[in-house]
């Protein structure tokens, strides 16, 4: 079966789910000929059937691509259950943090779902903070329930992996009180978890704990690093979190960021408006969005 990605993607006015099969972008409905899932969260739900029905019929696709410039990319999950991230899972994020020590589990936290933007989509700045970063993270896509008591690999739970960029506003770092960082403050911002525009079938990424991942500001690289200097891989923190929670077909967990984040820097840089950045992960896509 040949390759593919799958998308959102707004055209000729209706929402619909995309499949990029090399250079060429499909409607989803083209490529099975008939009633197709309207959105992916559908697609996922029923995720080991569809991936092989796509995945057979994207061999020879009896369908014309769309013009590229016909489609305005979407979030490709708009209503996910669980948008959880990993915190402090790089080695060189860790130092660059000036956190002490290692962490003995995977650090998380949930997200709203109004965090997310699509690929292409101009990110609003909030008036209420200003130290506002980027965070280049490798995104996992779930395609089946897996939760507490599940003895199989976690791995199988995996739909396919995406980019994000897990934007945060450090002034809550900066200025902490004695009961702790108020996440909802630093990350809960609407817009703040740019992701997409692809989703990777996890059956085309050979090692998710080995791809090369690079963030830039205006053309200028600020993280360039490797899945590989996580401090805890896909399958570490899916034991972990299945063991508190039931991961739902459709949840999207962030990975967590390499070094290189503005609050990290000498001086410290921040976004402001105008400013576009772009999240690749190697072979999953590049993920771009400008901030106003």
């Amino acid at each position: 079966m040949s390759e593919y990605k799958l998308g959102m993607g707004h055209v000729d006015g209706v929402h619909t789910p995309l499949v990029l099969v090399g250079k060429d972008i499909y409607r989803l409905s083209d490529i099975l000929k008939g009633q197709a899932p309207a959105t992916l969260e559908e697609v996922f739900a029923n995720w080991k059937a569809m991936d092989q029905t796509i995945g057979t019929s994207v061999v020879s696709p009896d369908a014309s691509p769309l013009q590229a410039d016909a489609v305005t990319f979407l979030t490709p999950l708009s209503n996910p259950r669980k948008v959880v991230c990993i915190g402090t899972n790089y080695h060189d994020h860790v130092e660059e943090m000036k956190v002490t020590s290692l962490p003995d589990f995977p650090y998380a936290f949930l997200r709203p779902q109004t965090c997310l933007a699509a690929h292409g989509e101009e990110v609003a700045l909030p008036t209420g903070a200003k130290m506002n970063d980027w965070e280049a993270e490798l995104g996992i896509v779930i395609g089946q329930a897996y939760g507490p008591g599940d003895t199989r690999d976690p791995m199988e739970a995996v739909a396919g992996y995406t980019v994000i960029n897990d934007v945060s506003a450090r002034d809550w770092i900066a200025s902490r009180p004695f009961v702790g960082i108020d996440w909802v403050m630093q990350k809960a911002w609407d817009g703040f978890q740019p992701t997409g525009p692809w989703i990777t079938p996890a059956r085309f990424v050979e090692d998710p704990d080995n791809l090369d991942i690079e963030l830039t500001v205006n053309g200028a690289v600020k993280q360039k690093s490797n899945t590989g200097n996580m401090i805890f891989g896909v399958a570490p923190i899916l034991r972990h979190l299945a063991g508190i929670m039931t991961l739902e077909p459709g949840d999207i967990i962030a990975t967590g960021t390499p070094a290189g984040v503005g609050y990290g820097q000498h001086p410290q840089e921040f976004l402001a408006s105008g400013d576009t950045v772009k999240v690749t992960v190697a072979g999953l896509g590049t993920l771009e969005n400008r901030f106003v």
